[in-house]
């Protein structure tokens, strides 16, 4: 009884969350004249989304975007890993407490950071920079608290091994931790990708132009000019063009996605 409940639920709460994305859909590809009438029609027209290309920057949007979140990710990559095994495998004096004040960060909010982040950013001349906007970001508290978690589940005997046949500590790190962590690396670049790729607040404050603009300003940015004459069925096209991406990827690889959380141990 309680299972039949349980998933009645997720799934009144699946069609709650899928009726917005299903009417931006559906209005992204109408007529003004089909959205505003009574009428349910099933035509369909492309003209939205080339009008909203035209209207806006989004070529460089994207671009941006893409620079953003692939960057953040790659620095994140290797602080988190060489964090994650100094905390993990390495015996230094106050690891235990450094790694507590790690954990203390995943509960402070990032925008609680926003103005001595901007204060610092200003006085090494990085705003309105890609710099600026991923510099932030560089570190991973979440990140390192998940990889020291995997890294200590693989067995000792392994480096062990690997050091006897005179690999270094970072040869072992290669070749032995980071290939039997890599649902967890999948996990976590997920995690990190969709973050970043929504993240708005942070490139609002920092980005002034056009060069630098993610997609969630531009879009944003889009939907409040009076000089492109936004309406709804351009908003609705251009927030498909800015979520379509994830959604894509979601789909061709939900399988390998629902795994690597399954593995790293994210509920």
């Amino acid at each position: 009884m309680l299972g039949n409940i349980s998933r009645g639920g997720i799934l009144a709460l699946g069609i709650l969350w899928l009726i917005p994305l299903v009417w931006a859909v559906w209005s992204a590809f109408q007529t003004r004249e089909s959205v505003l009438s009574a009428k349910l029609s099933f035509s369909y027209t492309l003209a939205n989304f080339s009008k909203v290309w035209d209207s806006a920057p989004f070529a460089t949007y994207y671009l941006n975007t893409f620079i953003l979140v692939l960057g953040i990710l790659a620095v994140q990559l290797v602080t988190t890993t060489l964090a994650a095994y100094a905390f993990a495998r390495m015996e230094f004096i106050g690891k235990d407490v450094i790694f507590m004040l790690f954990l203390v960060q995943i509960m402070v909010p990032a925008d609680i950071l926003i103005f001595p982040n901007y204060n610092v950013l200003s006085d090494l001349s990085l705003l309105d920079t890609k710099l600026g906007i991923m510099m932030p970001y560089f570190a991973s508290a979440f990140g390192i608290f998940l990889l020291r978690q995997t890294f200590k589940t693989v067995p000792y005997e392994l480096e062990e091994a690997a050091k006897m046949e005179g690999c270094s500590w970072w040869q072992t790190l290669w070749k032995i931790y980071i290939p039997l962590a890599r649902p967890t690396y999948i996990a976590f670049g997920l995690v990190s990708v969709s973050y970043h790729w929504n993240n708005f607040l942070w490139p609002l404050i920092v980005t002034n132009s056009v060069e630098n603009r993610p997609l969630t300003v531009g879009l944003a940015i889009f939907a409040q000019s009076f000089e492109t004459g936004a309406q709804w069925i351009e908003v609705s096209a251009a927030t498909l063009m800015v979520v379509f991406p994830l959604l894509l990827a979601f789909l061709l690889f939900q399988r390998q996605f629902m795994n690597s959380f399954m593995h790293s141990g994210i509920k």
